[in-house]
């Protein structure tokens, strides 16, 4: 089956960038966003969603990053199923994954995430809001307001729908503190939220820890998926998520710590080297961040 691609247009808004509609297995999808920065043209989707469609609804992973992106998912939705969206999942905390929240909730869906994930929501949810106000707009953001889980839960819950059994794992913090990954046994099919970046270069903040992220993947990758939906970018074979997410981050703190037992210092942290990772989209934009904020989480280690 070929990939099915939504353009669409919201009434007041600028033409937004596509979703790509990419089954996976039966009665499963990706709604692949764009790999770069968040845009009044793609609403802050600048992401990969998740689709599970059972005849009792629809199970979302991930919310949008606002009223009318998460309005964008769901005509992408609909143009493989008239089933409603019964249950969204908050794999994380980045503002996509549940900043739409509120439209969800608006049309009777329940909204699950990790207790983690909802302490981050709230800590920085407003910072977040601000974000997307410089680089999606007033406009995008429309209708947009801060709204939390209904359901919470520690490291584990698992989601039945339509004879379909979804396994939510929150195993420790990686991209955000509250990161989850949900396991589909019945397809062998993961759902890696931000704990997996393919075909552009994974972000380290603030918010994340590189070591535990490591320790997260490790656990996701246990369950050995025939296939993962990713964060950011198209469905992969594991071996390809173990290479551009897994092989960067082993890389990045073996180096780096090399680099501190030599005695550098956080400036030059930055020249630390990443090359074998240039082929991935948005390189040269976030690998010396990388570098400097890995450097702090290390020096004190």
């Amino acid at each position: 089956m070929k990939h099915m691609v939504l353009i669409a247009a919201l009434a007041g808004a600028t033409p937004v960038v596509a979703l790509e509609v990419v089954p996976v297995a039966d009665g499963v999808y990706a709604l692949v966003g764009d790999l770069s920065q968040r845009s009044a043209e793609n609403l802050g989707n600048n992401a990969t969603f998740g689709v599970v469609v059972t005849n009792e609804g629809v199970v979302l992973i991930d919310a949008g990053a606002g009223w009318k992106a998460a309005a964008e998912i769901d005509s992408a939705i609909d143009t493989f199923t008239d089933q409603p969206v019964r249950f969204v999942i908050n794999s994380g905390g980045q503002d996509h994954r549940w900043i739409g929240n509120s439209y969800w909730q608006a049309q009777g869906a329940t909204v699950i995430a990790s207790v983690d994930a909802v302490a981050d929501h709230k800590d920085r949810g407003s910072l977040e809001m601000t974000g997307l106000n410089v680089l999606v707009g007033e406009a995008g953001l429309e209708g947009t307001s801060l709204s939390y889980a209904d359901v919470t839960f520690d490291s584990a819950y698992t989601l039945s729908l339509g004879g379909v059994d979804l396994e939510i794992t929150h195993a420790g913090q990686a991209h955000t503190p509250g990161d989850s990954f949900i396991w589909m046994p019945s397809t062998q099919v993961v759902f890696g939220g931000d704990i997996v970046y393919v075909e552009r270069i994974l972000g380290i903040g603030d918010q994340s820890h590189s070591g535990t992220w490591i320790e997260v993947f490790e656990a996701m990758a246990a369950l050995a998926p025939k296939v993962v939906v990713p964060g950011h970018g198209q469905p992969v074979p594991l071996a390809t998520a173990t290479a551009d997410t897994y092989d960067y981050l082993v890389n990045l703190r073996s180096q780096m710590g090399v680099y501190i037992d030599d005695g550098g210092d956080i400036i030059d942290s930055v020249n630390v080297n990443q090359a074998a990772f240039s082929y991935l989209e948005n390189f040269e934009g976030l690998a010396k961040r990388n570098a400097q904020q890995v450097f702090s989480e290390m020096e004190w280690e």
